[in-house]
Formats: C-alpha cells, structure tokens, sequence
C-alpha cells in the first residue's frame, strides 16, 4: 500500500509542476512515462529553470542517453542517487524510480522551502554548500559539501514539522509530532488551513466528525480555496501508519502557500510592470523578426523562430509565477488585466506565426503537417456533451468514421515522409532536422 500511495502522491506532484511546462501536459503511469527520459528532463528544467541537453528521439539509444542526462545534473548539485541505475529507470523498477523522485521532490521542493525556514528555527543554512554546488573542486571540498546536505536534510523535515506544529499550536488541542499518524484525523491539516486562512473552517464542528470525513474537507477545502493539488485522499491517511514522503510532499504546498502569501500587493503590483514591459520588449522583437525575414527562406525563417523559442521559454521563466497567479476574473487589479490581455495577444501572434510557417514547408510536408494537425486536432476534441445515449453513440460514431478516414492515410504520409530528400537542387537543406525530428515524432 505504500508504493501504491507513494506513486499516486508523487504523479500528482509531478503532474502539478509539468503544469507549468510549455507545453504543459500530464503523466499518468510514472513507471512507463519515465522511461523515455523526457519527463524527467522536463520535470528537472520547470524546477531548475536550467536547459538541459537532450536527446529528441525515443529510441533505447536516445531514452538512456537522456536519463543519464538527468543523472548527471543531479550529481552536479552534489546529490547523492544510491543505487540508482540508468538500467533499473528503463526497466520501471517501483523501488528506484520511487526513491528517485522522491531524491527529487525532497531537494527542490522541501529542502527550497525549508531553505526560507532556516532563520526562524536556527537551522544551517546551505549558502556554503550552494557554491560548492557551482564551482569543481577538490574531493575534499566535495566530502565536505555532502556532510552539509546530509545534516540539512535532517533539518529540512524538522523545520517543516516545527513550521507545521507552529500552525497547529493556534489551535491548543491540535497536536502534530510526526508526518505519520499525527495527521490521521484531519485535524492538522484543517488547522493549517484555519491559521492561513481563517475563517475557512470550523474546527469544533470538526472535533465530532470522523477521520475521513475532515480529510475529505480539508482536501476540498485546500483544493477549492488554496489552489493546493490534491496530492492525498482520505483512505491514504486514515490508516495505522500513514507514509511519512507522502504526506510530507502534501503539507510542504501549505508551506508554498503561505510563502506566496508573504509577497505584498506593492510587491505583487511592481512584478506585474515588470512582466508587462517584458511583453512589450518581446512583441516589438517579434514584429522586427518578421519584418526581417520576410524575404528569406522558409530554412531561415524557421531556424529564426527556433531561435526565437528558445531565448523565449529561458525568459519567461522568472514571470511564470505572476503569468500563472490564479486570481478570479472579478478580483483581477487593472494592472493584471493588462498583463493577461498582453500575454494572450502575444501567445496568439506566436501560434499565428508558427501556423503560417507550417503552411510554407516544402510539398509535401505541408500536406502531411496539415494532415497531422487535422489528427491531433480530432484526437483532443472532446465528445459533446449529449445527454441522449443514442445521439451520444451516433456522435461518437460519426468521430470514429472521420478517424478512420483520416487514418486510411497513415501509411501513404509515413511512406512519403520517410522518402523525402532534404535538399535543394544546390544540395542545401529545406527543412531544419529539428523540424523533421518534431513530424516523425507526432507521426
């Protein structure tokens, strides 16, 4: 049960910080999406803000390469992965891939907010070991480095229990001594939520209920109100030995929380300017971009907005946080509105640009990456929302023929992809490999 737990709690997570991957999207087995290697890499970049080398493809040699990628940048932040294997994370092993994300959760999530901690309950700090972390030395320097985050790792799960008891002691008969069986009943968790956000909850109607009953609450209310992923539910908790990594993932987002809810509305406001000028400063360069190479080729056009991406998705990562803030409509200040009026504007112009280049590759990949939009398009359409069940299967069925219309082409475009020559009649390329990586990738 406690893998079981452990594997539901860490895809959650992981699924809650590949949101804010561009694109985003979702994991739903971590033994078999991990085994590429992509996840990992995607996962350790959202949380670094680093770009990591990467292999493009999916085959054994590209999968491995890519795991030892992820390896590598963890043993550079002085990390230590035992008994962690290239060999086991290809092969989905429960226990390593487990322990691996857990190496992960523990030294980017916990151990950063534990890292804001330090002051309050005297706990070392790790600026030391930081610089370690960025410049070689010798393996002395290195021993040492390794002590410190030993010692710290002891201190981060202590300065979130002592944070988390500091919460629950506003309300005098909640106790908190562990992240195990203190937490069964509910109650921690909705006295943390009643001391960040008072008034959400009730806890003396919550003394006469039962177990699963204030679980369930607190989860909705954390979910609902907090924005908090639902990591947890109740039968993962309401049990006689509750797993500690589990729910020591899910009280550090209340610890997130109320970090985020440190930052003043001046703060706030003066992060909004900054990321309305960035907008302007990116709008004004990809209107001279166009402009620019208007007359060129579509191998140089495309090679300039890969360019463009790429300083793109590095920049905007400092304003993901204001970008993604989930106010409601009605609470948005003007400066706000702007800022998503700016951002969608851009977004859109981009997409515009990308579809117009699309709509310039050499035949006939242009009607292959027609074909292949048309496909992807059918496949993330939801089904119409019929009550009737017999219109319900003739929708349905109508999807699968235009399906399978659409499919009677897949051997025709692959055959045809596959043989085309990347060349002009002076023996320069038409197509960025970068390009033709992304069509047989979708394909």
């Amino acid at each position: 049960q406690r893998e079981s737990t452990q594997k539901k709690t860490f895809t959650s997570w992981i699924n809650s910080i590949l949101a804010k991957h561009t694109p985003p999207y979702v994991i739903s087995d971590l033994y078999t999406d991990i085994q590429q290697g992509h996840l990992l890499l995607d996962l350790l970049e959202v949380l670094s803000g680093q770009h990591l080398p990467r292999e493009k493809g999916f085959n054994t040699f590209q999968c491995r390469s890519n795991i030892e990628n992820a390896l590598t940048f963890l043993k550079s932040r002085s990390l230590k992965l035992i008994n962690i294997h290239v060999a086991d994370i290809i092969e989905g092993k429960p226990s390593i891939v487990l322990g691996l994300i857990w190496t992960i959760i523990f030294h980017f999530h916990i151990e950063e907010l534990a890292r804001t901690l330090a002051c309050t309950y005297n706990q070392p700090s790790l600026d030391c070991s930081s610089v370690v972390d960025s410049f070689p030395k010798a393996s002395r320097s290195a021993n040492k480095s390794g002590k410190i985050k030993e010692r710290w790792k002891i201190s981060a799960t202590k300065a979130l229990l002592l944070w988390a008891k500091e919460q629950c002691s506003l309300h005098g008969s909640v106790q908190v001594t562990d992240f195990k069986s203190s937490w069964r009943s509910g109650m921690p968790f909705l006295a943390i939520i009643q001391a960040l956000r008072p008034g959400l909850v009730d806890l003396e109607k919550a003394k006469t209920r039962s177990n699963k009953e204030n679980l369930k609450e607190a989860f909705r209310i954390a979910e609902l109100e907090l924005n908090i992923p639902r990591l947890l539910e109740p039968e993962d908790v309401d049990i006689m030995n509750p797993d500690e990594k589990s729910i020591m993932t899910y009280v550090a987002q209340f610890l997130q929380y109320s970090r985020n809810l440190c930052e003043s509305e001046e703060d706030m406001q003066e992060k909004v300017r900054e990321a309305l000028s960035w907008l302007a400063a990116q709008e004004k360069k990809l209107a001279k971009l166009l402009i620019d190479t208007e007359n060129e080729t579509y191998y140089q056009k495309y090679k300039e907005m890969m360019s463009f991406m790429e300083a793109f998705n590095q920049e905007k990562k400092p304003f993901l946080p204001v970008l993604s803030s989930k106010i409601r409509d009605a609470e948005l200040s003007k400066g706000h509105q702007q800022m998503r009026e700016e951002w969608d504007k851009l977004i859109s112009q981009i997409n515009d640009w990308k579809a117009k280049l699309d709509q310039m590759l050499p035949s006939p990949l242009d009607i292959i990456e027609a074909w292949l939009q048309e496909v992807e398009r059918l496949q993330a359409e939801d089904l119409p929302d019929v009550q009737d069940p017999f219109e319900a299967m003739s929708v349905f069925r109508g999807i699968i023929v235009t399906f399978k219309d659409l499919m009677d082409c897949f051997d025709s475009h692959l055959d045809t992809f596959q043989s085309f020559k990347n060349e002009d009649e002076k023996n320069m390329p038409l197509v960025l490999p970068e390009k033709l990586e992304e069509m047989k990738r979708r394909l």
